[in-house]
């Protein structure tokens, strides 16, 4: 037996995003996002406690992923959750957040 097409799309679309939000790191970032609203590298890398380019690298596998979006203002990008889902899912996992 073989499954309709959209809802192997649509399988294949919500592993990919579980995916990018099952790492420690990434999961950090989008848990203080949500909580502060929006936040830049420097203060994220300073939370961490992690080298900026491996904050970097997190932060544009959860851009490619479509779960967060970054907003210039000169020379700072300030990045904030951007998907419903994953606001919902830290309220699921996180319930003392709320």
């Amino acid at each position: 037996m073989s499954m309709p097409k959209e809802t192997e799309k649509i399988l294949n679309e919500n592993a990919e995003f579980l995916k990018a939000l099952a790492h420690p790191v990434r999961l950090c970032i989008v848990r203080n996002l949500s909580k502060k609203g929006c936040a830049n590298v420097t203060c994220m890398q300073d939370c961490l406690k992690l080298p900026q380019s491996t904050v970097s690298q997190h932060l544009n596998k959860l851009k490619s992923a479509g779960i967060i979006q970054g907003e210039r203002n000169g020379l700072e990008i300030k990045y904030k959750v951007c998907s419903k889902k994953a606001l919902d899912l830290i309220k699921v996992l996180f319930p003392e957040d709320v």
